[in-house]
């Protein structure tokens, strides 16, 4: 018998080994203070831009200084687009599904599946805030709102760390995850330094779409298994 607690009542039975653990017991600590944060910066940058004030009048003053008229820097934009960026998420998603298929992996297609519907849910988002909060673009990009959040970081974002978040599990060794980790990175680090200095959005809107797209990552790691 198990022995009663303080108070006489019987003692809470202890863990079964093989029985599965509660979720939010296998979340990385410090995961869930992160999401809220970046939720909160994302609501802070909203409200500012909405507003026009201090913050968003600083952005546009700090734009004017980084805006350089080289093409080179489109290039490094076109990396978020949808046509560059959602292929590599679709080959992982294909590879990631395979792995766990052959492994015997119970339900190998939650994770792939769940990335896609994410990947899928970033336009209806995006789109959205876009009409309301009715941002006009940098001088480059003449008359016209709907310049924030960015889409193409946004879309950056999600393709690049979906599909980095399903490797890193499959992934042997340290020197392969960092190196994932790096690149993922990379591109994304890419994408804001071609559209800001490129002068197609304000850096706030950047901003932004990283703490929004942020959020539904963090999401997303939920739902992916810690280990194959």
């Amino acid at each position: 018998m198990r022995r009663p607690d303080l108070i006489g009542r019987p003692g809470a039975p202890p863990p079964v080994p093989g029985w599965p653990t509660s979720r939010l017991s296998q979340v990385p600590r410090g995961l869930l203070p992160l999401l809220a944060l970046t939720l909160l910066l994302f609501a802070l940058i909203t409200w500012q831009v909405a507003v026009h004030g201090p913050l968003a009048r600083a952005d546009e003053r700090l734009s004017d200084s980084l805006v350089h008229p080289f093409r080179g820097w489109a290039l490094l934009a076109d990396l978020g687009s949808i046509a560059v960026a959602v292929p590599v998420l679709l080959v992982v998603l294909v590879y990631v599904g395979l792995r766990a298929r052959r492994a015997g992996t119970e339900r190998w297609w939650r994770e792939p599946v769940a990335a896609g519907v994410l990947m899928g849910a970033v336009p209806a988002i995006v789109v959205p805030l876009k009409e309301l909060v009715a941002r006009s673009g940098p001088p480059v990009m003449g008359p016209g709102t709907g310049f924030y959040p960015s889409g193409h970081t946004a879309t950056a974002v999600v393709a690049y760390g979906s599909a980095t978040l399903l490797l890193l599990p499959w992934l042997r060794g340290t020197y392969a995850r960092r190196l994932v980790l790096i690149c993922c990175l990379a591109l994304n680090v890419a994408v804001a330094v071609g559209l800001v200095v490129r002068g197609f959005h304000w850096p706030l809107d950047v901003v932004a779409s990283w703490c929004l797209c942020g959020a539904l990552l963090i999401l997303l790691r939920l739902f992916v298994r810690p280990s194959p």
